[in-house]
């Protein structure tokens, strides 16, 4: 192995320590089930509303927390989800027909993303606010609501292409939305259809983590609403979307050591760090380090609720530097969110059995076979780097020491790999074991899974403790009562 483990631990909260301090159960859940095996925990879940709710109540602000239903597909989360006062933002057909059977009314449920007829029509007869992400959609809604004399829609309409004053600062080309420079257009449809569609307000999706885009694009839309308001149109909302970010490692110094080493490793400073010397993006021309790192930043120590708190306290600039919370405070407006990652932060884990361990001829680290594909366990596909917990079939069993180890899935695919790097782990694995991968409920669990050679999807339960005890049942099965869940 040389020198020290380069560990990258995971930040584990209360409930899923917990979880972990119960391997009989994790075991006798996998044998049953099968491996790999989701498991989400539906409490954690109303929790992490309120962390958001407190944000709204620190700046005295109103609006929905709406959970972007496409980071997750449990049943179970959604219908506790239901149980709180958050809202849900769904993306296709399916998830409005699943939104609506787990409890949710219209007046929670956002329907955003591209949308086939079908979709639109099922959004407009149930009345949801419908994002609308460019003129085309508009004009399509309102022949809908028209062609089947439906009741007028709320919209709110999707920008894009923010840019502000002073230093010029731009938010990044988004495929979604409609850019700014268009807004003429956009408005003018809204106005000839006003008959058949009621805006209630303007919205952006941004896919970054920079505060700054953000923020620029956030002062954009409350430039966008007093545009609204001189043509005599009443929005009342601006929807800032996700993008909140989860923190998922427990140390920093970790993730600042990690990423130094790979670095010397892509430079050939140091021994690899990967399989087949993978540099995530990083490459070596020449003893020249080109490319640019594509890891999701493990180890962030603003992130989810608190990283909203920070957006709202940054100043807009057009608006003479002032806190975009005040601005928003003093117009009346409501703020939504839509917290994928961040929402479903500390929601739930992924455990995989482990099925062969094998030593290589250089003695170099052990290859370890798992019972579950890189799609299962997609961790990687989003740049996430953390490391599994060892959950031992004999707790009693003797720990041998860190080993480094790679970990295969177990499709006949040379690219099947669980992870690209050497992963380090505090005890050597065995065959019968299981590896727990923390945090796995934010698109990580199920957003990739496949049936690839005819295996199936890894099933879901949900846990709940009751009693000082660990209860569980399938995914599909629990509902938010005294008799299952514990919640009201």
């Amino acid at each position: 192995m040389g020198g020290q483990p380069l560990y990258l631990e995971p930040r584990l909260g209360k409930e899923l320590y917990s979880l972990l301090e119960s391997p009989g159960l994790l075991h006798t859940l996998t044998d049953a089930l099968g491996s790999p095996l989701n498991v989400v925990v539906p409490d954690q879940l109303a929790a992490n509303v309120e962390q958001f709710r407190s944000v709204y109540g620190r700046h005295h602000l109103s609006g929905q927390v709406f959970l972007a239903r496409k980071a997750n597909q449990s049943s179970a989360l959604l219908r506790r989800l239901a149980a709180t006062d958050a809202g849900v933002d769904v993306a296709s057909l399916a998830e409005l027909q699943h939104a609506l059977g787990a409890g949710f009314t219209p007046d929670r449920i956002s329907a955003t993303g591209p949308k086939n007829p079908e979709f639109l029509w099922l959004a407009a007869r149930t009345s949801v606010t419908v994002g609308v992400d460019g003129r085309d959609e508009l004009e399509q809604l309102a022949a809908l609501v028209r062609k089947h004399a439906l009741s007028r829609v709320r919209v709110l309409l999707r920008l894009s292409g923010f840019e502000t004053s002073g230093v010029r600062v731009l938010s990044r080309r988004s495929r979604f939305g409609t850019p700014v420079r268009e807004l003429e257009a956009l408005l003018e449809a809204v106005e000839r259809h006003r008959d058949v569609v009621d805006l209630v307000g303007v919205a952006y999706h941004l896919d970054t983590t920079n505060l700054t885009e953000k923020a620029t694009a956030l002062e954009g839309c409350l430039r966008v609403l007093e545009e609204c308001r001189s043509r005599g149109l009443r929005p009342s909302a601006v929807d800032v979307g996700g993008g909140f970010g989860t923190n998922y490692l427990a140390r920093g110094e970790q993730w600042e050591r990690y990423t130094t080493e790979l670095t010397d490793a892509v430079l050939g400073t140091r021994p690899p760090l990967t399989w087949g010397g993978h540099g995530y993006g990083l490459r070596n021309e020449g003893g020249t380090l080109r490319g640019s790192l594509g890891l999701y930043p493990a180890h962030r120590p603003v992130a989810g609720a608190g990283y909203l708190d920070e957006l709202l306290t940054h100043p807009a600039t057009s608006f003479g530097g002032r806190p975009l919370a005040a601005l928003l405070l003093e117009h009346l407006y409501d703020l939504h969110v839509e917290p994928g990652r961040a929402l479903l932060d500390q929601c739930g884990l992924t455990l995989v059995k482990v099925l062969e361990v094998r030593p290589q001829e250089n003695g170099g680290e052990l290859l370890v076979r798992l019972g579950a594909n890189a799609d299962d366990v997609a961790l990687e596909k989003h740049g996430v780097l953390m490391d599994p917990v060892v959950v031992p079939r004999d707790p009693a069993r003797p720990g041998t020491g860190p080993v480094a180890v790679h970990l295969f899935g177990s499709l006949c695919l040379e690219t099947d790999l669980i992870t690209r790097r050497t992963v380090f782990l505090p005890r050597r694995p065995e065959p019968g074991d299981l590896l727990a991968f923390a945090n796995t409920a934010g698109y990580c669990m199920d957003f990739h899974a496949t049936r690839a050679q005819r295996q199936p999807v890894a099933r879901k339960v949900a846990v709940w403790q009751e009693g000082g005890a660990w209860r569980w049942c399938l995914d599909d099965q629990y509902w938010p009562i005294t008799s299952v869940g514990g919640a009201q």
